[in-house]
């Protein structure tokens, strides 16, 4: 039988384990090592690709301007936008690192999507408008053009592709060094260098073939075209990259694959009865909230539920060793006054909840 408060409330229910029923903070050492040194390689990423985008950018302004290319113009507003999106990206990296204070209790790992976020206005702004107003002037005043310094644009945009897809190889070879495509691309900052060394190498083609196909055959048309094609590959990348930021910033949760390993382990607790609900929450790049009500057997001291919570909070974090948050919470599912919110979506972890 279980054993009383001075109340008369069994020992295992919610005023008894709310003592226990805290918030443990874990930073496993081995797993802030992984993530300090991949943050290193990803300021290496950016730092190359803004390197490189400065010196094209200023190189696509020169010969846009000599050549009167729209295509070649479009192209420098891509790099100038590149240039300010990775340094966003670097303000990210240092920024998201900064322990959690009073204000921010659990950290600032969410300025990385905040800073991606902005990165993504940047290119649909600077990158994808600026690119359809040469498009579409072009159309509007597409008389002969004096073709003199399109040799000297092409010459720029040849070492421009160089240039890169180089930045681009680099930026892919550490997203094959941090496990792939699924883990590598988890982080905002790389996956937006990604994004915008790939979008560079397409465009920067587009421009080729535009004043090319513009020298070629004398059409101001194709470079327009060429123009109007850059802005909407920009827009496009933009679009998503903004998308995915928005849905971290929101509050995503944990892949599927974590929240069933989370609810496994749960229900392999003897002294859990039942899993009412869990729900996970990504606060950072490798940080995650993990909260979960259950509903623990009868029986159950005070002393023994403590003992419990710490155990399953350690076991928690040692199979998702990014769960740095960890709360449990019981509860009565056959109290009146809770069955309701036991059987809300909510509780039950639907829509995403767990």
């Amino acid at each position: 039988m279980a054993s009383s408060s001075p109340c008369g409330c069994p020992c295992h229910r919610v005023p008894r384990f709310r003592r226990s029923a805290r918030c443990d903070r874990v930073r496993p050492g081995q797993t802030a090592d992984v993530s300090t040194r991949s943050d290193r390689r990803t300021r290496v990423t950016v730092l190359v690709a803004l390197a490189a985008n400065l010196v094209i950018a200023a190189a696509k302004a020169v010969g846009g301007v000599v050549a009167a290319s729209p295509a070649l113009l479009s192209e420098a507003a891509h790099s100038v936008a590149d240039s300010l999106n990775e340094v966003f990206l670097l303000a990210a990296l240092r920024r998201s690192r900064r322990p959690p204070d009073r204000r921010h209790p659990f950290g600032y790992g969410k300025e990385r999507f905040f800073w991606s976020l902005l990165a993504a206005v940047g290119i649909f702004v600077m990158g994808g408008c600026f690119s359809f107003y040469q498009g579409v002037d072009a159309f509007r005043n597409g008389e002969e053009k004096n073709l003199d310094g399109y040799v000297a644009g092409l010459v720029v945009l040849g070492v421009a592709l160089l240039a890169e897809g180089g930045s681009l190889l680099r930026a892919l070879y550490q997203v094959r060094k941090q496990g792939g495509a699924v883990q590598g691309l988890r982080d905002p900052a790389l996956r937006t260098v990604v994004a915008e060394d790939g979008t560079a190498v397409v465009g920067v083609t587009l421009a080729i073939m535009g004043m090319g196909l513009h020298m070629a055959t004398g059409q101001v048309v194709w470079e327009a075209a060429a123009s109007l094609a850059i802005g909407a590959l920009l827009v496009y990348v933009a679009y998503r990259l903004g998308r995915e930021a928005r849905d971290q910033l929101i509050g995503e949760a944990a892949d599927p694959e974590a929240s069933g390993r989370i609810r496994a382990l749960l229900r392999a607790q003897p002294e859990i009865d039942s899993v009412e609900a869990l729900f996970t929450m990504k606060t950072g790049l490798d940080t995650t909230l993990v909260a979960a009500r259950v509903d623990l057997v009868p029986g159950l001291d005070s002393e023994r539920v403590e003992e419990v919570a710490v155990r399953i909070k350690r076991s928690i974090v040692g199979i998702i060793p990014e769960a740095e948050q960890v709360f449990l919470d019981v509860t009565d599912r056959h109290a009146p006054d809770a069955r309701e919110a036991w059987e809300s979506p909510a509780a039950t972890g639907e829509r995403g909840g767990a």
